[in-house]
Order: structure tokens, then sequence, then C-alpha cells
């Protein structure tokens, strides 16, 4: 299994991951201006899952073989499982650790990056080995 995060293909999903990260983060800014920074993480994470989607199926995972609409399943199902990832580690450290270490300044989007990093290993593990198979 090390082996998988040595891959060319495994630095692409890192590389297009990035992209739809940055996505995601940019995207969570603008949507904080109009919503609670909860539902903005959320909304941010369908963004940037809409993103991530397109990429992997064009960039990374070129290979697979499954109908569009079943990797769309799983990819959706392997992204629901990481936005609870992110969800949590952006919401308790927002809330909770980084007041409490005393942290006010750039907390939300500390928060926000450590969260959004989390659940990589396991979207690429699950991404490979389920939505684009």
């Amino acid at each position: 299994m090390i082996a998988a995060f040595r891959s060319r293909q495994f630095l692409v999903f890192l590389l297009t991951g990035g992209l739809a990260a940055a996505v995601n983060f940019g995207s969570r800014i603008v949507f904080s201006l109009w919503m609670s920074y909860s539902a903005a993480i959320v909304l941010a994470y369908l963004v940037g899952m809409t993103t991530a989607f397109l990429l992997a199926r064009q960039f990374v995972f070129k290979e697979g073989k499954q109908a569009l609409h079943h990797s769309a399943m799983y990819f959706v199902l392997v992204n629901a499982v990481a936005v609870l990832q992110t969800w949590v580690v952006s919401v308790g450290l927002a809330t909770w650790i980084l007041p409490a270490l005393g942290v006010s300044r750039f907390a939300p989007e500390i928060a926000h990056a450590v969260g959004v990093v989390v659940p990589v290993f396991t979207s690429y593990l699950g991404h490979k080995h389920l939505s684009f198979r």
C-alpha cells in the first residue's frame, strides 16, 4: 500500500486535488460572507468535490472502466466520508483547539486548511479502489 503513495498517479492526484482544494478553500471564504462558517465549509466542499471529480476522471484515473454514473456514485460516497473528516477537523480546530492555544488571527482559515488536507490519503485509496476502478 505504501507504494501506491509513491506512484506518478498519486502525484497527479495530489496536484489535481490541490487545485480542487484551492477551489474549496477560496469558495469557503466567499460563502462565509453570506452564511455561517459551518454551512460554508459544507457548500465549499461540494464545489471542490465537483472540481475534483472532473479533474480526477480526466487526469488521474483515465484507465477506469466504470460507467460514469457508477464512478460518480462512489465518488460521492468516498467524499461523504471525507467531508465529515473535513468538517470535524475544521470546526474542532476553529471552535476549541486554536482558541485554547491562543490563536485568533486567521483561525478559521488555518482550521479549514488543515481540515481539507486530512482526508487526502483516505480519499485517494477510496477513489482508486471504488470510484475509478
